[in-house]
């Protein structure tokens, strides 16, 4: 069978899964037709901790759960990565302590990973360790009690966004939260060609009254994890390897994303990366040159679409709406975060019918962004609006 044909295959697959999984959360909706109004709890880079020893966000986050709860608009919630700080260990046990706290939702929740549960436990701040060049090895954080490594596999990337999809990722197509939620995840959908696709359990998406949601594993902080692990002259062939095949799988994730919107005239596309992939976070335009691939990949389905498409990240902290695909296209955020025109970070773009969402986070109390999609609405692009889209930043606790 031919490479095309696996893929066409795929998203038959897809198409005839998609509809019966959507139904699942609400047997009310009569399919992606319906017209009637939803809302989503959207939140990331929380709980966070500013050493390995603080817990007061994780402390807080019960209470912060039940103010989402406690609101009736709200039909899911998505976490866009980051479970705790760059300044906390890699470790089995708390990974496993935030499956469980998600776990008190009473609605579904849908997560993807971020930079610091994974791609950045290889730094000794996160537990990782420090390459060592008169050995060429790797000198691990170590316990000072056990004199055993702090962080699950010393660290290594590889290791812990398998321990990730290990615990919040066990069966495929299914959510966090209540559960309730039944999506389709990449490792469901085959893939001849690619049957390395299969471990991507984390790439999942989803149809509610007429808008695709579509979630990719892109973490923010390194380059899309091109800082070399643990500090080396290089990055290994592990990390190449890794970055690599992640981000082929993601952008085959896109195009089945895009084919199933447009096959299925959805009416809008939301996607979901941890990555805020315009950040420069101080340094230059290099520091955003991996994620090129994915921008390019956006920018030409959005462009394609030709209907509202909003992506939702998490990664740099500070609120921000805007288009980054437009120049000088129009921004509001907190602090100076439009000082400067993100489309400078991916030049040469102009996708008028995109927004990007950076959803606050890392500090306290913690926040929550309620977004409301209204079928068929047209509003203007403004500080809260877009196409179908409107949102409210809540203070949770």
């Amino acid at each position: 069978m031919k490479r095309r044909s696996y893929a066409a295959v795929g998203l038959a697959l897809a198409l005839s899964v998609i509809p019966a999984a959507a139904g699942t959360a609400n047997a009310g909706d009569s399919g992606h037709g319906a017209q009637t109004p939803f809302s989503l709890a959207v939140y990331g880079d929380a709980p966070y901790g500013a050493s390995p020893t603080d817990t007061s966000e994780f402390d807080a986050t019960p209470a912060f759960v039940a103010s989402v709860n406690a609101d009736p608009d709200v039909s899911s919630v998505i976490h866009v990565g980051d479970i705790h700080s760059g300044k906390q260990y890699c470790t089995a046990a708390y990974d496993q302590s935030v499956a469980a706290l998600w776990k008190t939702f009473t609605d579904p929740l849908v997560y993807t990973p971020g930079d610091n549960e994974w791609a950045d436990c290889h730094k000794a701040k996160e537990g990782g360790g420090t390459y060592n060049p008169l050995t060429g090895q790797i000198d691990p954080v170590l316990d000072p009690t056990t004199g055993q490594p702090v962080d699950y596999a010393s660290g290594n990337p590889a290791a812990n966004l398998d321990l990730v999809r290990k615990t919040f990722f066990p069966q495929p197509g299914h959510t966090l939260g209540s559960g309730t939620l039944r999506v389709l995840s990449q490792a469901q959908v085959p893939n001849r060609a690619h049957p390395e696709d299969a471990k991507y359990v984390e790439n999942v998406l989803w149809i509610k009254n007429g808008t695709l949601f579509v979630t990719v594993n892109v973490p923010g902080g390194s380059n899309n994890d091109a800082d070399p692990w643990y500090g080396a002259p290089i990055a290994s062939g592990e990390q190449r390897d890794e970055a690599a095949h992640r981000t082929a799988a993601d952008l085959r994730w896109l195009n089945t994303a895009f084919a199933l919107a447009n096959a299925g005239d959805m009416s809008n596309v939301v996607v979901t990366t941890q990555a805020d992939m315009w950040d420069l976070d101080g340094k230059t335009s290099e520091h955003v040159t991996n994620y090129e691939p994915v921008v390019s990949s956006l920018a030409k389905h959005t462009k394609s679409f030709g209907k509202p498409v909003l992506l939702m990240v998490g990664d740099s902290h500070v609120y921000r709406s805007d288009n980054p695909l437009a120049q000088a296209a129009p921004c509001t955020g907190d602090e100076d975060v439009c000082a400067n025109d993100a489309w400078n970070s991916h030049p040469s773009y102009d996708v008028p019918n995109f927004h990007r969402i950076v959803v606050h986070g890392s500090t306290t109390p913690l926040e929550w962004l309620k977004l409301t999609v209204t079928p068929g609405a047209h509003n203007p692009t403004t500080a809260t609006s877009f196409g179908p889209f409107t949102w409210t930043r809540i203070t949770g606790s």
